[in-house]
């Protein structure tokens, strides 16, 4: 090893290194014996370069280059030429050049690996994430990666650009309500108490606006102990900024600049600015889901007063119960058989919706097992309504509105992927505006707040909060891009007697509000300025930049749906004597 000193990356040599004396080191990409020369595609971070070994030359070298196998890690010295003519391969950036080895070395031997190191692979996720170090080998996966870091490096550049200070916020803190499970950890040094890792740093960056620091960001790692899914992991990265003196309009733009920076370090095209704007009430009532994916139509609308009177029960019912009557206009979908119709009235009722009524629009006419309790009048109302058209199918929920909203909106998004309405090339960035402050849980029977209970109301919305919270808005936005949420935030609550406020609304008494919140409401108390933030996922961003399905694919190690890191088998097990001085025992049952 101390002889071969690497001068190059494999899958940086050009043509213009012709001539030149190179050591290169990597894995052993490929091997092809032709009975006299060895070719050795040999792999690193940054591609494969074609090595030749030729006995006639260097008899050593080709002697080493026989007990070379897939995933071998060697070191090879030798001369860069041209490929002979006709043995080019244009698809390698290297492709125009081979290194003829005139030294080889063997530095490590390798097992045959689990699964074949290629660009693609269909080997099961499991696998791959049980041998995550070989998976990351994969160009695709080690792209992935690199892309990340560049990302990274714009989003320190812009935000120091533009005023911020990076801020460490801790990892140990107090377990504080945000919504989603903490992760414990129990502390030793205090017996019967525990310390809980961070949802999210909200509380210290505002503390950090009390603190004058006017400009704070940090790329954070957060936990949240909830289900898994493809665009959820039990720890993710957030991109955490807050700001003092500021307004909705200033935040949002700052956020923009950030995205444009983010796309242009992945080397896309800035998205178009500034972002369209939904107010929730339009969002919901269009698209029937607070995160929509506009990049096709199939817009919801509301038909209560249409089919209000009518003899339908399903629409009677829950009309008398304060629901409405939401439908869509599945276009060219009214040849669907009755297979297909039960196939999406179940995907409705997977969303609580009580059924889903449809209309095949015909050239006789509009058929439906209710069309004889509405009446040709309604009926053709409802048409006209949809903009229905021979060949259409028109889809109803009656139900309370959130209800009718959702199922309808999930079954919009069904229908535009399996129709091949959507545009995958198509990037739509949308900021959804003007949320409710609280939403009500009927279960427990009390207000729960929409994003979290530090969000301000609209100034003018602020009387009602105490005589009727549901009419109260939100300070509050989210960034929408094809129907994914990629971030949001807020402007803050900043005076005590507006938190306090808010506390009571969500059925936090003082006492309460001082045993979880004190340090904060005691802070808003020293003079803390009017602030806002965001935080979008980071993890999503670069997903969406490289066009990943799941962010699995952009970190490093990730876990899995259970929440599991495969490849060290954790969680697991801990030493009881571990338990013993946490004074922890277990009950199983």
């Amino acid at each position: 090893m101390e002889r071969l000193k690497r001068t190059d990356y494999c899958g940086l040599l050009r043509p213009d290194h012709v001539g030149h004396s190179v050591v290169l080191m990597g894995w052993v990409h490929r091997r092809r014996d032709h009975g006299g020369l060895i070719f050795i595609d040999l792999r690193d971070r940054e591609g494969i370069a074609q090595t030749v070994f030729n006995p006639e030359f260097h008899p050593e070298a080709h002697k080493i280059a026989g007990h070379m196998r897939a995933e071998f890690v060697v070191a090879i010295r030798g001369r860069v030429q041209p490929r002979p003519q006709g043995t080019e391969n244009a698809r390698l950036p290297t492709g125009m050049i081979e290194v003829a080895v005139e030294e080889a070395l063997i530095l490590n031997e390798a097992k045959p690996p689990i699964f074949a190191i290629e660009e693609q692979t269909d080997v099961a996720e499991e696998i791959r994430l049980t041998y995550r170090y070989l998976d990351l080998r994969r160009p695709s996966m080690a792209r992935n990666l690199r892309l990340r870091h560049r990302a990274a490096q714009a989003v320190h550049g812009y935000l120091d650009r533009h005023g911020f200070v990076e801020v460490e916020t801790p990892m140990l803190t107090r377990s504080t309500p945000e919504g989603a499970r903490d992760y414990l950890v129990p502390s030793r040094l205090n017996p019967g108490e525990f310390y809980a890792l961070p949802q999210s740093p909200q509380l210290f960056k505002q503390l950090l606006m009390v603190a004058g620091m006017d400009r704070y960001y940090q790329i954070v790692r957060c936990f949240r102990d909830e289900d898994q899914r493809a665009d959820r992991q039990a720890e993710f990265t957030q991109i955490d900024l807050e700001m003092s003196f500021v307004d909705r309009d200033d935040v949002l733009d700052v956020t923009e600049g950030l995205v444009a920076a983010l796309f242009e370090a992945a080397g896309r095209p800035a998205p178009p600015r500034p972002f369209s704007r939904l107010t929730y009430a339009e969002a919901i009532d269009r698209f029937g889901l607070d995160a929509p994916d506009t990049r096709f139509g199939m817009e919801l609308a509301d038909l209560t007063d249409i089919v209000r009177g009518t003899e339908a029960k399903a629409f009677a019912e829950p009309i008398a119960q304060g629901g409405v009557v939401k439908g869509m206009n599945a276009k060219g979908c009214g040849a669907f058989s009755r297979a297909q119709i039960d196939g999406l009235v179940d995907y409705a009722k997977g969303f609580k919706a009580k059924g889903l009524a449809w209309f095949k629009v015909t050239a006789d006419g509009i058929q439906s097992p209710l069309a004889k309790f509405l009446g040709p009048i309604v009926l053709e109302r409802l048409s006209e309504r949809l903009k229905g058209e021979e060949g259409d199918l028109l889809l109803l929920v009656a139900d309370q509105a959130k209800t009718a909203s959702e199922s309808l909106g999930r079954l919009r998004v069904k229908l535009g992927r399996e129709l091949k309405l959507i545009d995958e090339n198509a990037l739509a960035m949308t900021w959804v505006i003007d949320f409710p402050l609280l939403d009500y849980d009927p279960e427990q029977g009390r207000w729960q707040a929409m994003h979290h209970p530090f969000t301000a109301p609209l100034d003018e919305d602020l009387p009602f909060l105490d005589t009727d919270p549901g009419r109260v808005r939100a300070k509050a936005y989210d960034l929408v891009v094809n129907g994914q949420e990629l971030g949001g935030g807020s402007i803050r609550i900043h005076r005590r007697d507006v938190q306090s406020q808010m506390f009571a609304a969500l059925g936090i008494d003082a006492d309460e509000a001082k045993a979880k919140f004190g340090f904060l409401l005691e802070a808003l108390e020293y003079g803390a300025p009017p602030h806002g933030g965001l935080a979008f996922g980071f993890d999503r961003v670069i997903a969406l930049l490289v066009g990943a399905g799941s962010i699995r694919d952009v970190i490093a190690f990730p876990k899995t749906q259970k929440a599991q890191d495969l490849m060290t088998q954790a969680p697991s097990p801990v030493d009881p004597r571990q338990l013993k001085e946490l004074r922890i025992k277990l009950d199983l049952d």
